[in-house]
């Protein structure tokens, strides 16, 4: 890997996933970063804060898929849309009403409905608490994870704070509020409404919270910076992630090395596994197995280390999609299978725009490719699919079967195998099962003696 590789970039392209999964327009995250770093130019921060502030705004939405799929269940809704739309409103009890009456259970049953609205009226401040403080704590969590700054996993913690006291998870007020969740705060709500419906829009609703949701001197800082024409027109700029790293990082800027790559790769792919509960560590079992896989085949080490990042990053496309699809507990439908068949395409999509994954993305494009053409999404040949998205294919198929689904319980091994022997030469590769039936016996093997060396010294295996 080159040593010209940057944080920065890497950041700013990777928080793409992060607005597919707020429902919010592709680059939301960079916008709120350009409207952000000038609010805290504007207010003195100096060149370290503003760098942190950065880092902190790309990836403020880092904790968001870990709610996506208690949000359908609460509200029987898209959690996309729901989360699209939540963003614009302001707080008010009218609005909430009009909110929650307007988002829940539309495609349910009226008795299921009718329930769900009691529900959400009757515990509607405990449900909020619920859902903000998970997505918070996450994404504090996986910041570090990712080496931030504790300021940086601060801001995230904090983002929903309000400057009066209202706000969430904690209630905190006033200066107690990290100056960085201040800003960001006030900066995404600048985006939603400037995005949606223009300058005028975005500057009056800002000040209409002027005092409650923010600090007064804060949007007044933000007029300051609004009153200039190129701000708002630069916004616009297609090359403007480049223009904000050139502003913040113009001598200098972190590079990534190999060890800190695989650490993203790591973190982010616990923010694709959080969006639903039947994917609760998918990723990392892929890649486990994946590397197994590879290291029977005689992959060498440099290989097998490129290949886990594609096997856990494979999936990163399911963060585009809504949870009331990847949740169901039923046969889906002709069009949602659609959907969910657009997943690889997201997947290739996010990541060929980022320099340092780019090379992995035809994995996570083709892992549900059939060696019979009969695979999605662009229905590959044999002669089309590499040996290593067979490798991914073939463990992402054993940890599907493997692990709980939304329409059926995990399967035994046994039974896996079963199904897995009928795919041979159809669906899967046969030099890659073969490897992945002898890493099975070995690991069988290894349980074996496990428990019979516990059992002669008297230890009794726990669950």
């Amino acid at each position: 890997m080159s040593n010209s590789l940057h944080l920065s970039e890497l950041v700013s392209a990777i928080s793409t996933a992060l607005d597919m999964t707020e429902g919010q327009p592709i680059g939301h995250c960079v916008r709120s970063c350009w409207i952000g770093i000038h609010i805290g130019q504007e207010i003195g921060l100096r060149d370290q804060d503003i760098s942190d502030l950065y880092y902190m705004i790309l990836l403020k939405d880092l904790g968001c898929s870990s709610n996506a799929a208690r949000i359908c269940q609460l509200y029987l809704t898209d959690d996309q849309k729901f989360k699209h739309d939540f963003k614009k409103i302001n707080g008010s009890l009218p609005q909430a009403l009009r909110f929650v009456l307007s988002h829940t259970g539309l495609q349910a049953s009226l008795s299921e409905r009718f329930q769900a609205i009691i529900k959400i009226l009757q515990d509607g401040g405990e449900i909020a608490k619920e859902l903000i403080e998970t997505r918070c704590h996450r994404g504090a969590e996986i910041a570090l994870k990712m080496r931030f700054s504790q300021k940086v996993a601060e801001g995230i913690l904090n983002l929903d704070e309000r400057w009066n006291g209202t706000g969430l998870p904690s209630g905190v007020s006033g200066d107690d509020i990290p100056v960085f969740s201040r800003i960001a705060l006030l900066s995404q709500v600048v985006d939603v409404f400037h995005t949606s419906e223009g300058r005028h829009a975005a500057l009056e609703e800002v000040k209409s919270r002027s005092g409650t949701w923010f600090e007064p001197d804060m949007v007044k800082a933000f007029e300051k910076v609004a009153s200039k024409d190129e701000f708002w027109e630069t916004i616009k700029d297609p090359d403007l992630e480049n223009i904000i790293q050139d502003l913040v990082f113009p001598t200098h800027d972190i590079t990534v090395d190999e060890d800190y790559l695989d650490d993203i790769a790591s973190a982010f792919a616990k923010v694709i596994d959080a969006k639903s509960p039947f994917t609760h560590g998918h990723s990392e079992r892929v890649m486990g197995y994946s590397d197994l896989i590879a290291q029977q085949m005689g992959v060498p080490y440099h290989k097998r280390r490129w290949l886990r990042r594609a096997a856990l990053l494979h999936d990163i496309g399911k963060l585009g999609i809504s949870n009331s699809i990847l949740d169901k507990p039923g046969k889906l439908t002709d069009e949602e299978f659609a959907i969910i068949k657009m997943h690889p395409v997201f997947s290739v999509n996010i990541l060929k725009n980022i320099i340092a994954f780019a090379d992995i993305s035809p994995i996570a494009g083709g892992h549900h490719e059939r060696l019979d053409g009969k695979g999605y999404p662009h229905g590959l040949n044999d002669n089309e699919i590499d040996m290593d998205t067979r490798i991914v294919t073939v463990a992402d198929i054993f940890d599907a079967l493997t692990a709980d689904r939304p329409y059926r319980a995990a399967m035994p091994v046994e039974k896996a195998i079963s199904i897995m022997d009928e795919m041979v030469d159809s669906a899967i590769d046969s030099q890659c099962y073969k490897a992945l039936k002898s890493v099975i016996q070995e690991v069988s093997a290894l349980n074996t003696s496990l428990q019979e060396t516990l059992a002669k010294v008297g230890i009794k295996e726990t669950a």
